[in-house]
């Protein structure tokens, strides 16, 4: 029985939780990378993200672009695009939500991890 069924006041989970194993895409990023797509001229391609060891606190973040699909990765699919992730980054990754985001300072795809324990100033490299 869950929570809520056990007790009707309870409120009920986030409709956004996402689970350890899974990646978010949101629609904005899914936009954006059917625009890049289409501008490259590579309407099957997909971003592969990941992490790296290195960067001033650890490790860095991997965002490329792949044309094939490595037989032990993950691919996640929403709103029409994927994204792949080898097993290693997705202990890493698993729970995050990869967003385009745009305002005054610029526009560019953000990693919204809450595994993350601390990033650099410049947002290049994180510790875990």
């Amino acid at each position: 029985m869950s929570a809520t069924a056990s007790n009707p006041s309870a409120p009920p989970p986030p409709a956004s939780t996402i689970s350890k194993r899974e990646i978010e895409i949101t629609a904005g990023a899914a936009e954006e990378i059917g625009k890049q797509k289409t501008k490259r001229g590579t309407p099957d391609a997909m971003i592969r993200i990941g992490v790296r060891g290195g960067g001033c606190t650890g490790f860095t973040y991997v965002f490329e672009w792949a044309e094939s699909v490595r037989p032990t990765d993950k691919v996640f699919t929403a709103h029409g695009q994927s994204i792949v992730v080898d097993p290693k980054s997705l202990v890493y990754l698993g729970g995050m939500q990869l967003d385009f985001v745009k305002g005054m300072m610029g526009h560019g795809f953000k990693f919204n991890n809450p595994n993350a324990k601390g990033a650099c100033g410049c947002g290049e490299s994180v510790n875990f």
